[in-house]
């Protein structure tokens, strides 16, 4: 596929004055630019078979709030003050366009950018706005940009036909706690990408076939949870198919090597503890102490630490004596462990 650049995007719809239930109705005609990672098995929030189900309109069985809602909330509310600390540090004019626009020659591919910059010469870029916390920062590390993020921008880019896009992160409280990044359009990962989302949206979407599993086993796990409810303990056992049988061979085959990597790991627990045994004597109650060689200074602690909790016995007696109080403050989740038996065939 060569890629033909002699185009202007067309606009889907004006997002102004637009529900949210209408923005997704609209979303889901196609791929956005947050969806691309997805598309790639690349997003750190959703598999590409929970892509699929969105765009086919499918609902979650389980419709739990998003454990990262208010981060969410939070940086949609923040993107007009990333905007505008972008627009001081630059000196660049930015501005939004309340539209969502969508490929010409691929129909099915999507933007609701942010921001547009001004670069004054005659050219436009793509500002994204982003917020993450100061824990997170790293992911920018190296001028790097979040793998997510980045193909965010990608399809953007090709979308709008335009050769720059600007990411900008505030994580603290002031603009000097704020990241920019700059990425230059590059055709040959955007013909990739390109084929990617066509492949996605012709063979699984509109041929109505759940695509394959490709992420990392948690988020996978996650995916089926979601998409398959609570477990039901009294159900029928389930003959699975023969082709499952060199998975629990080598399901068997990476425990038993697992507990052996367990058992030296707990060898050198024990080593370790026997090491520093005489320095904790000699610290007594104290949490602290020093020790010098002439040429270097080490520093010791043992420093007590603390954990509130209830043992499942009072928690008895508490959904006993206090039921009211027990369904206020006591939450069930259920999580699942995958476990494999192996005896005689009969």
């Amino acid at each position: 596929m060569s890629l033909n650049l002699n185009y202007e995007p067309e606009v889907l719809v004006s997002t102004e004055g637009l529900t949210n239930e209408q923005w997704l109705g609209y979303r889901r005609l196609g791929i956005g630019g947050s969806d691309a990672a997805a598309v790639l098995g690349l997003s750190p929030f959703c598999t590409m078979r929970d892509l699929y189900y969105d765009k086919c309109g499918i609902q979650e069985i389980l419709d739990e709030e998003e454990s990262n809602w208010v981060a969410k909330k939070v940086g949609h509310r923040l993107e007009d003050l990333v905007a505008e600390i972008f627009s001081i540090k630059t000196g660049l004019r930015v501005y939004p366009v309340r539209k969502m626009f969508r490929h010409p020659l691929f129909p099915f591919i999507l933007a609701d950018v942010d921001f547009f910059i001004d670069f004054g010469n005659g050219k436009t870029g793509i500002l994204e706005c982003k917020t993450t916390n100061y824990n997170c920062q790293s992911k920018w590390a190296n001028d790097s940009v979040p793998v997510n993020y980045e193909y965010q921008g990608r399809h953007y880019m090709a979308v709008m036909n335009l050769d720059e896009v600007y990411f900008a992160c505030l994580y603290g409280n002031n603009e000097n706690e704020f990241i920019i990044r700059h990425m230059e359009r590059d055709l040959d990962i955007e013909e990739d990408l390109i084929a990617e989302e066509e492949n996605f949206w012709k063979e699984y979407v509109q041929k109505k076939i759940e695509p394959p599993y490709i992420e990392k086993p948690d988020l996978v796990l996650e995916s089926i949870r979601k998409h398959y409810g609570p477990a039901e303990k009294d159900s029928d056992t389930v003959i699975l198919a023969p082709r499952h049988l060199n998975s629990v061979k080598k399901y068997l085959s990476c425990k038993e090597q697992k507990a052996e990597v367990e058992k030296e790991v707990k060898r050198l627990d024990e080593e370790m503890k026997q090491s520093y045994l005489d320095i904790i004597e000699e610290l007594g109650t104290n949490c602290t102490g020093k020790i010098s060689n002439g040429k270097e200074e080490y520093i010791v602690s043992y420093n007590p630490m603390y954990r509130a909790g209830i043992d499942k016995k009072a928690l008895e007696r508490l959904k006993i004596q206090r039921p009211d109080i027990y369904d206020d403050y006591v939450s069930v989740s259920e999580s699942r462990r995958f476990s494999v038996k192996v005896k005689e065939a009969a």
